[in-house]
């Protein structure tokens, strides 16, 4: 097959034979200075952290994290021996919201929860998007739609012991800079070449964290993160003006950003990590990963019988000595023991085994 002959896109030739020397000069000097800088990209990506931060390469958040660790995350990431309880983060506020769209950026939830994960100051529980389809299952399984063993109902949720609200500010005094007053010289075409220069020179955050029993607000804190006004993503996007570079990683804003809370959740970190007063759960760690039972009783709670003559019995299972028998709503106190199908309970006529499926929460 022939190759069609190349054609120069329309304007080309007309530009480069009579586009203004001015032009030409501020041309090379772009072209010239992100020559220059590509070598450097990872220092020109590198976030100033908060005020006493030398490390200008590990403050990045990145990683993972489960049941068995975290694993990537930043080298700058403050951690605590063990949870101090569970974790909820809330929205920021809309305008928050619409300023981050601005710059292409989505909701920073996500970003904090995992850098919340990975310092194991506390165990995250879901409040978020998701939190309508958790409870979209609920319905179906009331409702009869899911299958009779899905183990899916009241009582297996784990309740909250903070909230985390946080915020952003953006510094966005003197930021037209270089990258600005270039684009503006060379019109569209170098304007989509500086496409990702830094749009604000600063970005400031805050957290609060309350406990959700008492509404009390038990800590907060700010972070921040600076970065230079002239930035190099646009170099690689072509004409189409950096839309797409994609979140909080990919893009200097975003990078911003990010470094920005996690100096902010540092400290709120370094607030929180010795004291002893805010521990709400010492085996909370025990959540992840665990399946709990549908309607599930915490000891102490009052069961009654659903039928009457239930027996009592000295031992869980089928081939226990009965005790007792029990007339129908006959209060028991649950014993905090569940064994084969049996919990212990303790009731007017002794304490004992009795069937699970024979009682319930009154």
């Amino acid at each position: 097959m022939i190759a069609a002959p190349r054609t120069p896109y329309p304007g080309t030739q007309e530009v480069s034979m009579h586009c203004p020397s001015k032009y030409k000069l501020l041309s090379a000097a772009v072209l010239f200075a992100a020559s220059l800088s590509l070598p450097a990209q990872a220092d020109l990506f590198g976030m100033n952290l908060g005020s006493d931060s030398k490390d200008n390469n590990k403050n990045t958040v990145s990683g993972s994290a489960g049941p068995e660790g975290s694993q990537g995350e930043s080298a700058q990431l403050e951690k605590c021996g063990k949870p101090l309880g569970t974790l909820a983060v809330s929205e920021p506020q809309d305008y928050v919201g619409r300023a981050l769209m601005g710059y292409g950026l989505p909701s920073p939830v996500p970003l904090i929860r995992m850098m919340i994960q990975q310092s194991n100051c506390f165990v995250v529980v879901e409040r978020g998007r998701a939190m309508q389809n958790l409870m979209q299952e609920r319905s179906l399984a009331e409702s009869g739609q899911l299958r009779s063993n899905s183990n899916m109902g009241a009582g297996q949720m784990v309740t909250a012991d903070f909230v985390l609200t946080p915020d952003v500010v953006f510094s966005s005094k003197d930021t037209g800079g270089l990258g600005a007053a270039l684009g503006s010289r060379l019109g569209g075409w170098g304007g989509a070449l500086l496409a990702g220069s830094l749009k604000f020179k600063e970005a400031q955050t805050s957290m609060l964290l309350a406990d959700t029993r008492s509404s009390l607000q038990v800590a907060s804190a700010q972070g921040s993160a600076k970065k230079a006004d002239f930035g190099i993503g646009g170099l690689f996007t072509g004409t189409t003006g950096g839309v797409g570079l994609g979140a909080y990683e990919n893009t200097p804003e975003g990078k911003v950003i990010a470094a920005s809370f996690l100096d902010n959740w540092n400290n709120i970190v370094r607030s929180v990590r010795g004291s002893t007063q805010l521990v709400r759960q010492e085996n909370v760690q025990q959540e992840y990963g665990k399946v709990a039972t549908a309607n599930g009783w915490n000891e102490g709670d009052i069961l009654v019988t659903k039928i009457a003559n239930v027996k009592l019995q000295d031992t869980p299972g089928g081939n226990g000595r009965a005790i007792a028998s029990l007339s129908r709503g006959e209060e028991l106190v649950f014993m905090g023991k569940e064994k084969d199908g049996y919990v212990k309970v303790q009731g007017g006529s002794g304490e004992g085994w009795i069937s699970k499926a024979l009682v319930k929460r009154n």
